[in-house]
């Protein structure tokens, strides 16, 4: 009789499982990969057209240096279609942040073209911009579209927003797993949204299949050399850390100083294009074109030669003044570029190989910056390969650590903070 009974009991148990608990993952997992899926081919489809306009734009640029001296009028351009058309989105990342946290209204359709036209414009006349906002603001409006066709619910909502911005980013560099990562970690500061897991990690993927299979490429990276790790090497990487973060704190606190400067002035149109006459001076005064556009150039060289110290502020101060002046791009690959001339720069006073040091700046500014060390580390992996993981891991977390709580996107909510010492009400408004 015990027997049967534990016999029947078992049976009740699978048979409870089967309906209920493995039926309702399959059902809900089946629907997010439709979701994913057409978020992802969709996301991914833009990505690769923005990159080859980007290609474009910097190609006519490079050629046709004379372009520069109309910097001021790509601002007034800028300027007044956000003005006009564009009010409602003129947040950009934040925008994406506050409506996953306090939900209000669909991401306006129109964010995806602004954006698009505005980056092409910025990076086209000169300015200092990355391209991840921009992906990230045009996966984040198409897949918030998918909300209003499908009549989604609030929660379903969120996830699909998610799945938007990892998409985008995905995409933008071809890093599926970095891509993913950061849409679940970007919201809350220390925080992971795992209840999306699944539908982030489908649409990066997909998005990025999607990219490449439009024939777009993505520059590659080398990193040459990695030595054996150390207690020296482990307190190397640990203090390159602790600089990487100084830097991204530096950037975040200068373009959130000079955006707020500019916006003193009443009427913004007039904004980017005042920054646009600091920029051209400034050009001038440089004698090149290194420190405009993404940079790619200067990236690359920073892992085979020892770059100057003045090499990353001055891509700092440019790239902040573009930003904060209302210029439109990504902080992203301006960061990849001041990270990875930073640890180029460190190479003369540490003894750890020049390109190790240049790919380990290279993701972790972006990681101090963006608050998203997880996504970094996985993005570094992605990048130059698992033998220099742990020297990326060690410099991205301390970066993370040393580079405060307020990033580059002001929307983000503390969910732990950095710092056993510091409690979560002390970052409460």
């Amino acid at each position: 009789m015990p027997v049967k009974n534990l016999t029947e009991g078992f049976l009740l148990s699978i048979n409870r499982f089967i309906k209920q608990d493995f039926g309702l993952v399959f059902l809900n997992a089946a629907k997010w990969l439709i979701f994913s899926a057409l978020v992802g081919v969709t996301v991914g489809s833009a990505s690769a057209l923005f990159l080859v306009m980007l290609n474009w734009a910097t190609d006519y640029r490079e050629s046709h240096l004379w372009i520069i001296s109309l910097l001021p009028l790509a601002g007034l351009i800028i300027g007044l279609s956000f003005h006009y058309w564009g009010k409602e989105v003129v947040k950009g990342n934040n925008l994406l942040i506050e409506e996953l946290h306090t939900p209000k209204k669909i991401i306006p359709l129109i964010m995806a073209p602004l954006i698009f036209a505005g980056t092409i414009i910025t990076h086209l006349f000169g300015g200092s911009a990355g391209r991840e906002g921009t992906a990230v603001q045009i996966g984040g409006a198409f897949a918030d579209q998918f909300t209003k066709i499908f009549k989604l619910r609030p929660r379903d909502r969120k996830v699909i927003l998610i799945c938007g911005i990892s998409a985008g980013f995905a995409s933008v560099f071809g890093t599926p797993l970095a891509g993913a990562v950061f849409g679940l970690e970007v919201f809350v500061v220390g925080t992971l949204m795992y209840s999306s897991i699944l539908p982030s990690f489908i649409s990066a993927v997909i998005a990025d299949y999607a990219c490449k299979a439009w024939g777009v490429g993505h520059t590659h990276y080398v990193i040459a050399e990695v030595p054996d790790l150390n207690t020296l090497n482990l307190l190397l990487a640990l203090a390159s850390g602790i600089a990487f973060g100084l830097a991204a704190r530096s950037f975040s606190a200068l373009t959130h100083f000079l955006t707020t400067l500019f916006g003193k002035i009443k009427y913004p149109p007039l904004r980017p294009v005042l920054g646009g006459l600091i920029l051209i001076v400034i050009i001038y005064l440089l004698g090149n074109t290194r420190f405009i556009g993404l940079g790619i150039p200067v990236i690359s060289e920073s892992f085979s030669q020892q770059e100057p110290y003045y090499t990353f502020l001055v891509k700092l101060f440019l790239t902040a003044l573009t930003l904060g002046a209302g210029f439109k791009g990504g902080e992203v690959t301006p960061l990849f570029f001041i990270g990875a001339t930073l640890g180029s720069f460190l190479s003369i006073f540490m003894p750890l190989p020049v390109g190790l040091l240049a790919g380990m700046g290279f993701v972790a500014v972006f990681s101090g910056a963006a608050n998203t060390p997880l996504a970094c580390v996985f993005m570094g992996i992605e990048l130059f390969g698992d033998t220099s993981g742990v020297y990326i891991a060690l410099a991205c977390v301390t970066a993370y650590l040393f580079s405060g709580h307020t990033g580059i996107y002001r929307s983000q909510k503390i969910g732990s903070p950095k710092h056993l010492l510091l409690k979560r009400h002390q970052f409460l408004k």
